[in-house]
């Protein structure tokens, strides 16, 4: 970029109040928290932070962060651990000297080099060896990075479980898999408006549970009765009983703040509004007075240059923020010679990531004979001999994809866009095999951000492409189990 243009950026911050916007796709990168931090900083210079309307802000495009929040306090959730005095059958807490916790997007590391020591936000994790996973309201085999680095990690498993409704390829890589129910085959409660707290509504079970699925209360509630610890995991209550539970332990924390019905009463109403919240303006107690009203920093105060941080003694996250060369860049930088190609893999605009992706009406208003579009600038497609519409094959060292040709100047040149959230379908087992259907993580790199949060960095991800010739491989990312027992 010209340093004009950034000169010009610059004078349009300060000419007249702006609010500084991040989204959460460009964390999603090596070395990730620096434009955070950076922003942070800009928006200390322009100088508005406290004031409405400016400042910045991390999270205005998802789930009503923007809106004011009513106060409302929203239900809790079944309880994670034994109650108060009772203690597991196992009650051992050294982990043979592993860590207990880890960086989330580090599990495969834990597959694939046990006992590793990593950095993690100031500390040290011993990367524990785990032999067994029972995977439970997510899919790893989508929101993961480098599918075939996955499938040999997956090798190390003895025994993989999974609690699904839908077959994805996470129940594909599973032992064992148990059927759930959707959420519209069992009763339930919950908030909407998101982080606005607008209201509760009563989740009435549409459908009695359909061929063989259960509700995840009733899976774990019989699996624990295998194991002889049924009325420790239920209390001794049925589902309909912990929703009302929930709802009582919810009215109690909002008495004198919001007035709620009893329980039946709010059963059969099904909805509860609670209005808008009061508008406010975020630091602005602390623009006031810094002193009675400080951030949460060790400082209390903005802080461009973190002592904190600087004394980690960290390589790729220092005391400030800064700019890191990658392992690998477009545009002239690592392996840019191999791999001209900045392949981007935000969210998608027509699925919440991976959801829907199995519906074969709804694939079908956006798919490229039958595949996930791969959105190429028309200068780039013309130089490589692709139309749109045509099959392309995106590949790099890590893995190989299908996918279809939509051209557009939506993206500069150099840079080419794979929405995550396309189900993986790889022609085989093997390591190396072509995702059928276009998976980009079958493409994307499994390193952390830095050695400050450990993250995921999807978005360094450099490729090549070129038009798909010969015979077309069938897509394998959907469809049902061989056989059921």
């Amino acid at each position: 970029m010209k340093a004009d243009k950034i000169r010009e950026f610059a004078r349009m911050l300060v000419n007249g109040r702006t609010q500084i916007l991040m989204g959460w796709c460009i964390q999603r990168q090596e070395h990730g928290e620096q434009p955070y931090w950076a922003a942070a900083v800009v928006a200390a210079m322009v100088g508005q932070i406290g004031l409405p309307g400016g400042g910045i802000s991390y999270g205005h495009h998802y789930s009503s962060i923007g809106v004011p929040s009513t106060g409302f306090a929203g239900p809790g959730g079944f309880p994670r651990n034994l109650d108060t005095g009772m203690k597991p059958k196992w009650d051992n807490n050294d982990f043979n000297g592993y860590s207990r916790t880890i960086p989330v997007a580090r599990w495969i590391d834990c597959l694939l080099e046990p006992g590793k020591e990593i950095n993690y936000n100031g500390g040290k994790v011993k990367l524990p060896d785990f032999k067994m996973m029972v995977i439970s309201g997510c899919n790893p085999w989508h929101h993961h990075q480098d599918r075939n680095r996955m499938k040999q990690a997956f090798q190390k498993l003895q025994t993989v479980v999974t609690v699904e409704f839908a077959w994805t390829a996470t129940c594909r890589f599973s032992d064992i898999v148990l059927p759930a129910c959707t959420q519209w085959e069992r009763n339930d409660i919950d908030v909407y408006g998101s982080y606005s707290n607008k209201g509760l509504i009563a989740m009435h079970r549409l459908v009695d549970p359909l061929f063989q699925s259960k509700p995840d209360f009733q899976i774990m509630s019989e699996l624990t009765q295998r194991f002889g610890r049924r009325d420790e995991y239920t209390r001794g209550m049925s589902e309909m009983e912990w929703i009302r539970s929930l709802y009582n332990d919810c009215k109690k924390a909002n008495d004198g703040k919001f007035e709620m019905p009893e329980f039946d009463e709010f059963w059969e109403k099904s909805v509860l509004d609670f209005g808008q919240g009061k508008p406010w303006v975020r630091h602005a107690d602390f623009r006031q007075d810094p002193e009675i009203n400080p951030l949460g920093t060790p400082s209390g105060f903005i802080e461009i240059t973190s002592r904190k941080i600087g004394r980690y003694g960290y390589e790729h996250c220092q005391e400030h923020p800064m700019w890191f060369e990658k392992s690998e860049r477009s545009h002239g930088g690592p392996g840019s010679d191999k791999h001209p190609y900045w392949l981007q893999s935000c969210h998608p605009d027509k699925r919440l990531h991976s959801q829907m992706c199995e519906s074969e009406d709804f694939r079908a208003t956006y798919a490229v004979q039958g595949r996930e579009p791969v959105y190429i600038n028309p200068a780039d497609a013309k130089a490589k001999g692709i139309k749109d519409g045509d099959l392309v094959r995106v590949f790099n060292d890590r893995g190989q994809l299908l996918a279809g040709a939509v051209l557009t100047d939506s993206y500069p040149r150099g840079v080419i866009r794979i929405e995550e959230g396309a189900w993986y379908g790889p022609l085989n087992e093997k390591v190396g095999a072509i995702c059928t259907y276009g998976d980009p993580n079958t493409l994307t790199q499994d390193i952390g951000s830095s050695e400050l949060a450990q993250a995921t960095s999807a978005n360094t991800c450099i490729v090549n492409f070129e038009k798909f010739t010969g015979k077309v491989p069938p897509v394998t990312s959907f469809g049902g189990p061989i056989e059921v027992a």
